[in-house]
């Protein structure tokens, strides 16, 4: 009894983080509140298999308390056994077929939704994203709209009566990571020389929280990405900022150079600079994002020093080596970064 106890506390609580009350419901990531056709999919395909699962734990749970009750031990037990029913041709017939008629319904079910979203068609005014895993962050690419971003995904909303859906190719740069954002599509995976590909068209405007749902490394946990969904003009004007070169201004000319200078750029890139790395984000719009570290912390002006001065401060086994800089060089190069809008 205290086991299914503990059982029922813990399904309530889920029920309870899922379903919660929150100002901006948008940043629950919970699979009950789909914003997509994908998630949408899921959600029904995991009420449909939540029903047939819960009517077969429902049997079965009134079948044993019943057979505890009307067969318990009585004072008057004699101690022999019950009669026993051998070779019964209905009882074994109904043990066989049922099971088969189960689980045929929920492979068709399952494999009808897994056709509808991998075979979806593309339409034309679809946009195109190439999302690369790193350990720990998310590289994003628009090759049609020559857009280079990190950790933070801009899609456009859909419109059903003239759909605008996202679609992604996935890659992996070092080993196995997992594309999941719960609202708005299921988990796919990123497999080193593997693509795969997934979709997703959000229905509403908002923030959607999601994660590296595949065990990566020391920092797994924190491999966060925000997908935020904007209007149709939001996300026009999100491009042609994006597009623009990295803000030049003589007075972070000595950030700059620092930046130069050091091993920043043996991993960071920055448009109209020497700076040409791949091993780490793109730097050249960095604050024009809500986040660092991968979502790990706030992007702010004592969070960006403190990143560079230690990044394990806010993430420890993070792959970025701590620069240790004198602190008119961290000031200099702070000021810089703090431009590149």
């Amino acid at each position: 009894m205290a086991g299914i106890a503990v059982l029922l506390a813990g399904a309530l609580l889920a029920a309870t983080l899922c379903f919660g009350a929150s100002s901006d419901p948008s940043q629950i990531p919970s699979i009950f509140r789909p914003q997509s056709t994908p998630a949408n999919s899921i959600v029904h395909l995991s009420l449909l298999v939540l029903a047939i699962t819960g009517a077969i734990f429902a049997a079965v749970f009134s079948l044993l308390a019943y057979s505890v009750t009307k067969f318990r031990k009585r004072d008057d037990d004699n101690g022999r056994e019950p009669a026993q029913v051998y070779g019964s041709n209905q009882v074994e017939l109904a043990w066989t077929v049922i099971p088969i008629l189960i689980v045929l319904v929920l492979f068709l079910a399952t494999a009808r939704v897994i056709h509808s979203i991998q075979d979806a068609p593309k339409p034309a005014g679809a946009i195109e994203v190439i999302a690369i895993g790193h350990q720990f962050w998310w590289e994003f690419r628009y090759p049609d709209l020559g857009v280079v971003t990190a950790n933070e995904l801009h899609v456009p909303v859909s419109n059903p009566a003239k759909p605008t859906p996202t679609f992604l190719t996935l890659l992996s740069a070092d080993t196995d990571h997992s594309f999941w954002v719960p609202r708005l599509a299921g988990k796919t995976d990123l497999i080193p020389n593997r693509v795969n590909r997934t979709w997703i068209d959000p229905e509403q405007t908002g923030v959607y929280l999601g994660q590296c749902a595949q065990f990566c490394g020391v920092q797994h946990a924190k491999m966060l990405l925000r997908v935020y969904v904007d209007s149709p003009e939001q996300f026009h004007h999100w491009v042609e900022e994006q597009r623009k070169p990295a803000v030049g201004n003589d007075a972070v000319a000595e950030g700059r150079r620092i930046f130069e200078s050091t091993a920043c750029v043996n991993c960071h890139a920055v448009s109209g600079t020497i700076a040409d790395g791949h091993f780490g984000p793109d730097l050249t719009h960095l604050m024009s994002r809500d986040t660092i570290a991968s979502g790990a912390a706030p992007n702010t002006a004592e969070n960006l020093r403190a990143w560079i001065q230690e990044p394990d401060a806010i993430k420890p086994g993070s792959l970025m080596p701590p620069m240790q800089l004198n602190k008119k060089d961290m000031d200099a190069l702070a000021a810089y970064l703090l431009t590149l809008r």
